[in-house]
């Protein structure tokens, strides 16, 4: 009998986002319209941006937890920069490129900070990220008062709300650190390095690979990408609540990056599988919502999702 589940880890994702939208394009109405693609694609923006970096720190073995609450250290710090709260800035152009990069920088070092945790003194990821999962949204709480901060600069919030060739900017920045980061996984030597570290790490440190170095790059880019999410939702809302900003985002990235079949023991990964993971959850929830079924019925349908994906994945390895 022929042996299916290499074909089903390799392409059941694809399989599977293409039955959701066939079956969307038969029952669902207006479902055919730029407009419902528009808001599906900017609603797994976020998601699927903090999932490349999620993969990545999957890929090694490792999870990050703090992802959350680093997009809302970002989200609290940017808007603090470019409306000059911290220190006055002029001209514009120059507050507005600090308030996006200073921030972003500032979620990587704290990602940094994670891998440090990790390597230094061999805390298990779980709970090394737990600290800034705790204590990250303390500091943006803080840093703010816990005050919504209310914005109105078109020139920043362009990252969420401009469009080029019709289609959101966010959807492009999301595209061009999924293909980046693919081709850094599948063509470089950083990117096998990572997966022997996810797939056997004593075997990887005999085999010359800097194991405590990649660790430390892939929870820093891990940290990036939460902090460019972070800006991103505060553009799209025109307030940083460092109270609400991603909220959940740490469980709704570890989803995407299941469904979509990279290995959560490490080893194994794929960065076009996150966004068609992160797509299926979303158009799962959407149809449906679409179709009269309540929300908590399509959050039981997400988790579904996610014990089917870690059931194959154990099927698999048996």
């Amino acid at each position: 009998m022929t042996d299916l589940r290499p074909l089903i880890t390799r392409y059941g994702a694809l399989v599977a986002l293409t039955l959701l939208i066939l079956f969307n394009l038969a029952v669902t109405p207006n479902f055919a319209t730029m407009q419902t693609l528009s808001v599906n694609l900017t609603q797994v923006c976020t998601i699927v941006i903090v999932g490349v970096g999620m993969t990545l720190v999957i890929a090694t073995g490792g999870i990050d937890l703090s992802v959350g609450a680093l997009m809302a250290i970002a989200g609290a710090l940017s808007p603090m920069i470019f409306m000059g709260t911290l220190v006055p800035i002029a001209p514009l152009w120059l507050a507005i490129t600090l308030g996006i990069l200073l921030p972003i920088l500032a979620a990587g070092a704290f990602g940094l900070f994670n891998g440090w945790l990790i390597t230094r003194f061999s805390i298990q990821p779980i709970v090394a990220t737990l600290v800034l999962f705790i204590a990250g949204r303390g500091l943006a709480q803080v840093s703010t008062n816990g005050n919504l901060q209310v914005f109105k600069v078109p020139e920043f919030q362009a990252i969420a709300l401009g469009r080029v060739l019709g289609v959101p900017f966010q959807v492009w920045i999301m595209l061009a650190l999924v293909l980046v980061a693919a081709f850094v996984l599948n063509r470089t030597v950083f990117g096998k390095q990572v997966l022997a570290v996810g797939g056997n790490e004593r075997a990887a440190r005999l085999a010359g690979v800097p194991v405590s170095r990649i660790k430390l790059i892939v929870y820093g880019i891990s940290g990036l990408c939460s902090g460019i999410a972070g800006l991103i939702v505060i553009a799209m809302n025109s307030a940083a609540d460092a109270n609400l900003i991603g909220q959940g985002m740490e469980l709704d990235a570890i989803a995407a990056v299941a469904v979509g079949g990279t290995l959560l023991t490490g080893g194994r990964a794929t960065i076009i599988g996150t966004l068609l993971g992160a797509l299926i959850i979303q158009l799962v929830r959407y149809t449906l919502l679409a179709n009269g079924v309540p929300d908590p019925v399509a959050l039981i349908a997400k988790a579904g999702l996610i014990v089917l994906a870690v059931w194959l994945q154990q099927r698999e390895q048996t």
